[in-house]
């Protein structure tokens, strides 16, 4: 299949589009950034998702995954509004089979900063709206929230001992994914799965199910 990912030069996006190439699929990557996978079936174009009027011109798209992010850095811009116009352009239309945004467990807990979470929220409301647009096509749509995630844009709190440390009283699996599991993720809400839609699938190891009870022993 033909499968359009947003951010594909580092974390998550990277690792959704290696895992695609590596089961065959056809890759075309969209990243601000040069390419960092060399592949005989991945398509790499530089540009910015903000900047519709430059976008490529990519036809008979199947599968499109809106990785693209940033943190504290134009949120709204880049995490809502430059997703909707992706997921538009390229994939409201006959032939989608599958839609996935990658969205964050700050879109469900409200726990990061102010326009992130309120972009992620956001991008959750709208995988729905999508849903119901696409399944005229016989198409899902849903949203993949990770919780914390070993990528570069975490550096700063995975590299801090004190930091780090109490992440991990909050996670009860004691760890953080990986890329590449995000990736199979992805995989199974695009490919394998073709009934589940308009869902918001949280996977960040327990995070927000924690508490803190405290009571006399």
């Amino acid at each position: 299949m033909k499968i359009l990912i947003t951010g594909t030069t580092r974390g998550i996006g990277k690792a959704i589009a290696a895992l695609f190439l590596e089961r065959g699929h056809e890759v075309v990557g969209i990243d601000r950034q040069g390419a960092s996978l060399s592949h005989p079936s991945y398509t790499h174009y530089q540009c910015d998702v903000c900047d519709y009027e430059h976008l490529p011109e990519v036809e008979g798209v199947q599968i499109l995954i809106n990785n693209a992010g940033v943190q504290n850095e134009n949120d709204i811009d880049v995490n809502l509004k430059a997703l909707i116009h992706i997921t538009e352009r390229y994939g409201v239309r006959e032939g989608i089979k599958a839609i996935l945004n990658i969205g964050s467990a700050s879109g469900h807990t409200g726990a990061e900063f102010p326009e992130y979470c309120a972009a992620k929220g956001g991008v959750m409301a709208y995988t729905k709206n999508v849903a119901m647009r696409v399944a005229k096509f016989g198409a899902t749509c849903n949203s993949l929230d990770p919780g914390g995630v070993l990528t570069p844009l975490n550096d700063c709190v995975v590299n801090d001992p004190e930091l780090w440390a109490q992440i991990m009283n909050e996670t009860p699996l004691r760890r953080w994914a990986t890329p590449e599991e995000m990736a199979e993720w992805a995989y199974f809400l695009t490919v394998t799965n073709t009934f589940c839609t308009g869902q918001n699938i949280l996977v960040d190891g327990g995070e927000a199910i924690n508490y803190h009870f405290v009571w006399k022993d």
